[in-house]
């Protein structure tokens, strides 16, 4: 199996949100499940009945984040040395040429993109386009809404 690209950040998020879910999410529902069992009749009890499927979630979500954890190639940017180049975990800094408007990108696994804290997928248009580049190089992006250039302005491996 392909192991997926994942910064040492992303891996961490995923470890504690799985570390809430068995800690602090599951111990709650089988309380509420006890509860709402203690309350009679199961097959007309609203109670145990979402209480059972909120824990089906759980369950589900717990399962999802070890298979990506045991999928996961992770990789800590910091010891990067790619020789100012763009690559998975870099951070750049580009500037739209058509707009002059410059904007920073770090580069992250598809689970740890988040457009507006400026991270993209190592999957999306401009990281596929500024992946293997450096500074000064220009990288053209085929976007939805046409072709677009972007000058790499700096890069960074935080």
């Amino acid at each position: 199996m392909n192991k997926t690209p994942m910064t040492t950040r992303g891996a961490e998020k995923l470890r504690e949100e799985l570390n809430h879910l068995k800690t602090v999410a599951r111990p709650r529902v089988i309380e509420a499940i006890a509860e709402a069992r203690a309350h009679g009749d199961l097959k007309e009890n609203a109670e145990y009945q979402a209480a059972r499927e909120q824990q089906g979630f759980i369950e589900g979500r717990i399962k999802e984040i070890e298979a990506k954890l045991a999928n996961a190639q992770i990789i800590d940017v910091t010891r990067l040395n790619p020789g100012g180049k763009v690559v998975f975990g870099a951070t750049a800094e580009i500037e739209d040429l058509a707009s002059g408007e410059v904007v920073t990108y770090q580069i992250v696994g598809e689970d740890e993109a988040e457009i507006k804290e400026g991270r993209i997928s190592v999957t999306s248009p401009i990281a596929r386009a500024l992946i293997g580049k450096q500074e000064g190089d220009v990288a053209t992006v085929q976007a939805p809404g046409g072709t677009r250039e972007y000058e790499i302005v700096s890069v960074r491996y935080v």
